[in-house]
């Protein structure tokens, strides 16, 4: 579902302060606010309607959801955070900032969305997720979430004895390999330049994995615009009818740099993702960070643990933020 029709099912901005701005709509927002909506917080969660899994046609490795659509999902997560008076509001942020505290010295941030509107909040959950930078390889992109796949957990099963195409991309394709060897007879792994020492090969070579050092000039496509293969720099064609790759993942940050939320970078150039530690808290104060956002490996089922586990700390940081305020304006009544 893309940003543009679900502005028709948008729920209006509040203009009083709320107890939680959850910024970004995938599970594991939808999740921490379903957690923080039951608790009788008010949550707003701020939707860009762009998620990552929306080219795949069906979400797998979850149980009981399996084989469910990512839109359907997302759909009947935000009906169940609106029936316990959650809102859901779709729109970019534009920016996120730590603003002046409240009378009683409790936390605030603002928040505002491209569109001009803004939402004050006591606390934040930072739910964003990431994005998946592709190889520039001619023609891969197209088909990506559909022939060209990252997650054998995710697709593996579907792609099973499919003629599949490792493209490395450094050391993780290696150990991915491994994994999609698991699901095929038929791999062929494309080094792109990319190192292989000789135990590997040895260990590629006894599990039949095909090595090809020549490198990649284009994906090739089908008359019917179904991925057929590759051509290789020396315009040998090599037959596949899946290609898998590792992304490198970058945290989705965009509106965001007004939080100074600490970053960090994976090894092996695995990517980039906001730092946080128990229950997803961050060293900023009042800021909470869940599901692919900071932990970049994360599937379905642990990201919407990880948004669940992040509201249930929020919500007791909250619980003694209002006692701390009940008891310091009973004592100033008294005093």
């Amino acid at each position: 579902m893309s940003a543009q029709t679900s502005h028709h099912e948008s729920d209006a901005l509040p203009t009083e302060t709320v107890d939680i701005v959850v910024i970004g709509g995938g599970v594991a927002g939808l999740n921490g606010a379903l957690m923080l909506a039951r608790s009788r917080r008010s949550v707003v969660v701020i939707d860009s309607g762009t998620p990552r899994n929306a080219p795949a046609a069906a979400m797998h490795g979850f149980i009981v959801l399996d084989g469910t659509s990512p839109p359907e999902i997302l759909k009947r997560g935000r009906e169940q955070v609106r029936q316990y008076g959650g809102r859901i509001v779709f729109g970019e942020v534009a920016a996120a900032e730590p603003t002046a505290p409240s009378a009683d010295g409790d936390l605030r941030f603002t928040v505002t969305l491209a569109d001009g509107r803004t939402l004050t909040a006591r606390r934040l959950l930072v739910a964003t997720g990431l994005r998946d930078m592709l190889p520039e390889v001619p023609g891969l992109a197209e088909h990506w979430g559909h022939s060209v796949v990252h997650c054998p957990y995710c697709h593996g099963f579907e792609v099973r004895d499919e003629p599949i195409g490792i493209l490395a991309t450094g050391p993780l394709s290696v150990h991915h390999a491994w994994l999609f060897r698991q699901l095929t007879d038929d791999l062929t792994y494309f080094t792109r330049g990319t190192d292989l020492d000789a135990d590997t090969r040895a260990r590629f070579a006894a599990r039949g994995i095909r090595v090809i050092e020549t490198d990649v000039r284009e994906v090739v496509d089908d008359t019917d615009g179904a991925l057929a293969g590759v051509r290789l720099a020396d315009d040998t064609f090599v037959e596949r009818r899946v290609l898998a790759v590792t992304t490198r993942m970058e945290a989705r940050a965009e509106g965001l740099d007004g939080l100074k939320l600490p970053m960090e970078d994976l090894p092996d150039n695995m990517g980039r993702r906001f730092a946080s530690a128990m229950a997803g808290t961050t060293e900023i104060p009042g800021v909470w960070a869940a599901g692919n956002a900071t932990d970049l490996a994360a599937q379905v089922g642990a990201a919407a643990a990880a948004g669940a586990l992040a509201a249930s700390h929020i919500n007791a940081m909250l619980a003694t933020a209002d006692t701390d305020s009940a008891l310091a304006a009973a004592q100033k009544a008294t005093g």
